[in-house]
């Protein structure tokens, strides 16, 4: 889907500025240059290897370094590619030179790598064409949302039920905090729906922190506001457990949304003749699906055994655990409610600014 999105928004661009150039300046712009695969090679040629320089004397820009360039990328590396005034320390000769700064000692004809920042091999896959096995920085953006039962909300949901274009929910009623929770995700800069990184051995605590306020309830407060809890931290027993098992019906979700199971992608890259057809971006991309799917079944295991040790699955406390959707993400409510079309991906990447977006 990433994917897609970028290759859309490159077209789109290219519609945009292009055509209009080649008929106003005919004589600097031609069409025999400026065609669309010119421009995907040159928007490849810049996401793949332009480098950040942030201490140019003009101040920070994008440029085209030659070898450079061919520095590979470890997650591992402290050393890095900056700009800095040529001269010693007291005489500086004006002009400005590229260098490598270097993490360590290393030997002769010893391998030097860089880190490309803390991506991610999602944003490594689509950046720059690879993925790693290890990688601390690995993980899978899971989606949260939560519908804000307001009295709107309910009124709107039923008239779809009735109209058959909704599943019928027996706990859908008005939660009496729902517009409190609205004012305050607004004012914290959130929404209802929400991408959070779910790591190979951790899940984000802004997570916990987002579900822990969606699923208060009248007994959680006992007559206090929502800006008078500290959401660090367990509220109760029973908005802990609808919590986590929120979180756990998110990334079931999330699994779901894949084409295929672990098990089908496993048995694929076993089968070394077939799998050899492929072409390399095609295997990158079925390992790192299967990747994807490892890391987020880890979250689940996680989560449910952080359940059961601490004592989360008492039937009372489950029975008391209505928060605003007694711990379940509300079925069909992403048609209804506006789930997010693009992924956490192509929106970090649709903020990158340049070189994404020319204007």
């Amino acid at each position: 889907a990433a994917t897609q999105s970028m290759q859309a928004k490159l077209r789109r661009e290219y519609d945009d500025l292009i055509p209009s150039l080649l008929e106003r300046f005919p004589n600097r712009f031609s069409k025999e240059a400026f065609t669309y695969e010119n421009w995907i090679w040159a928007f490849t040629m810049l996401f793949s290897r332009a480098i950040r320089l942030r201490n140019l004397g003009n101040g920070e820009a994008l440029a085209m370094v030659p070898y450079a360039d061919l520095i590979n990328h470890s997650p591992f590396s402290g050393a890095y590619v900056d700009a800095r005034q040529k001269g010693s320390w007291l005489f500086k000769e004006g002009t400005e030179e590229v260098i490598l700064y270097a993490d360590r000692s290393y030997r002769k004809m010893e391998q030097v790598y860089i880190s490309y920042g803390p991506k991610s091999n999602g944003d490594l896959l689509l950046l720059y064409g690879f993925a790693l096995e290890r990688n601390p920085y690995n993980s899978v953006d899971v989606t949260v949302s939560i519908a804000p039962r307001t009295a709107a909300f309910v009124e709107r949901y039923k008239a779809k039920v009735a109209a058959g274009e909704a599943e019928f929910i027996d706990f859908l009623d008005v939660d009496p905090l729902a517009d409190e929770k609205l004012e305050f995700v607004e004012n914290s800069g959130r929404d209802t729906t929400v991408d959070f990184p779910c790591y190979a051995d951790r899940y984000p605590t802004e997570m916990l922190q987002y579900l822990r306020l969606m699923q208060m309830t009248s007994e959680d407060t006992r007559g206090k506001s929502l800006s008078e809890f500290d959401y660090t931290r367990t509220i109760s027993a029973a908005n802990e457990a609808a919590v986590l098992n929120s979180v756990i019906e998110a990334v079931k979700m999330q699994l779901r949304k894949y084409p295929s199971t672990e098990e089908q992608d496993a048995q694929l890259i076993k089968d070394k003749g077939m799998f050899k057809l492929f072409s390399y971006n095609q295997r990158m991309a079925v390992r790192h699906r299967r990747n994807e799917k490892r890391l987020l079944k880890r979250t689940v295991a996680a989560l449910e055994k952080q359940i059961r040790s601490r004592g989360l699955l008492d039937e009372d406390i489950l029975q008391r655990a209505g928060g605003n959707t007694g711990g379940e993400v509300l079925k069909g409510e992403g048609k209804f409610y506006g789930t997010k079309q693009r992924s956490a991906l192509e929106e970090r990447l649709e903020k990158m600014g340049l070189p994404v977006d020319l204007r």
